[in-house]
């Protein structure tokens, strides 16, 4: 099939780029090379043009003939100001909507769009006598006691989290997931308006070779392991035990694959995950050990609208499109000790 991935260049995208053509499909590779991802004045990689989703003449020229886009530039990171409110909502939110008018004049009704799970805000939590509850943004007054579990308001003891399936409301808590939750929104309606397919994969928390360095917009598996390669010991916040689901960049490139070669009806959402839970403490001690590095200290320090726990269920992923991931985090993470990162830091968010 012929393909246009946006975000070709990116850490994510440059390993779907290779997935897809090394299974034979064509791959019109576009990215806008932000400084945000790249770091300033970096070169477009060969075979990669440049190109701004926003701008709708370079669109039409590079949707002729294709298939299906995969949808994967985007201004990424929690949100470090409200100053990146408008470069999420320019890039993430205008520069979907842009696209999808394209991909309408084009006729092209397959659309493969990278979400997160960051759409969910807080993961699923039930109470002592098995009821679920939705509990509320947990108080700094608590969070300076260091009191960072949500308790059950019946008996006061730590709410039980449980698997979150892609029927669970979202309630996003930083301008980034706004910004996701807006792209899902405007897919779902182009595929109810134009009769076309939208396969919404919600990544979870993705680590692998290639990735940025340590930003205040890295993930923190890439934190972690810079903090490592400096010779420092990986600070951990709150208590390191926030539950997360480690996914690796080369599953995330599988499920793009199957998602591509996969058509569904309508408007789906998945989540790509490992599907084995791990701890924010244990993914900082599984790198330390591989890496041979000073253990991870656990300072007690927190971010305001940070989630407690947040583990994804793989089981539609693996009904729709037979997709499970192959690496767990164990072994992924430990690999990625010694992987090679990006050589260029990025340079924070763009302004607009």
């Amino acid at each position: 099939m012929r393909v246009l991935l946006t975000g070709a260049a990116g850490f994510i995208g440059s390993h779907i780029r290779r997935t897809l053509e090394n299974f034979g499909h064509e791959v019109i590779a576009v990215d806008l090379m932000l400084a945000a991802a790249h770091g300033p004045d970096a070169p477009t990689p060969a075979g990669i043009d440049r190109l701004d989703v926003r701008d709708p003449a370079a669109l039409d020229s590079h949707l002729r003939g294709v298939d299906v886009v995969c949808h994967q530039a985007a201004v990424v990171g929690a949100g470090v100001s409200a100053q990146d409110a408008p470069a999420y909502a320019s890039h993430n939110d205008f520069g979907t909507a842009v696209l999808l008018a394209a991909m309408d004049r084009a006729g092209c009704r397959r659309l493969v769009l990278a979400s997160s799970m960051v759409v969910y805000g807080e993961g699923r939590y039930r109470t002592a006598d098995a009821e679920l509850f939705v509990p509320p943004p947990r108080a700094i007054d608590d969070l300076e006691r260091g009191e960072f579990d949500h308790r059950d308001p019946g008996s006061g003891d730590p709410l039980e989290w449980l698997p979150v399936g892609e029927n669970t409301p979202l309630r996003p808590r930083s301008l980034y997931a706004a910004s996701k939750v807006a792209q899902e929104h405007y897919a779902a309606a182009w595929a109810t308006a134009t009769d076309s397919t939208v396969t919404a994969l919600r990544y979870h928390n993705v680590y692998g070779p290639d990735m940025p360095r340590d930003t205040p917009y890295s993930g923190v598996a890439a934190i972690f392991r810079s903090a490592l390669e400096a010779g420092a010991a990986p600070r951990v916040f709150e208590d390191g035990k926030q539950v997360r689901d480690f996914v690796h960049v080369h599953d995330i490139a599988a499920a793009n694959l199957a998602a591509v070669e996969t058509p569904l009806g309508g408007f789906v959402a998945l989540n790509v995950a490992s599907g084995q839970p791990i701890t924010i403490g244990e993914v900082a001690q599984v790198l330390a050990a591989a890496h041979h590095g000073s253990a991870p200290v656990v300072t007690g320090q927190y971010r305001p609208g940070d989630v407690r726990h947040i583990v994804a269920s793989p089981d539609r992923a693996r009904l729709l499109l037979d997709f499970t991931a192959a690496i767990t985090p164990e072994q992924g993470l430990a690999e990625f000790a010694v992987s090679p990162l990006r050589a260029v830091a990025s340079a924070g968010a763009p302004t607009w």
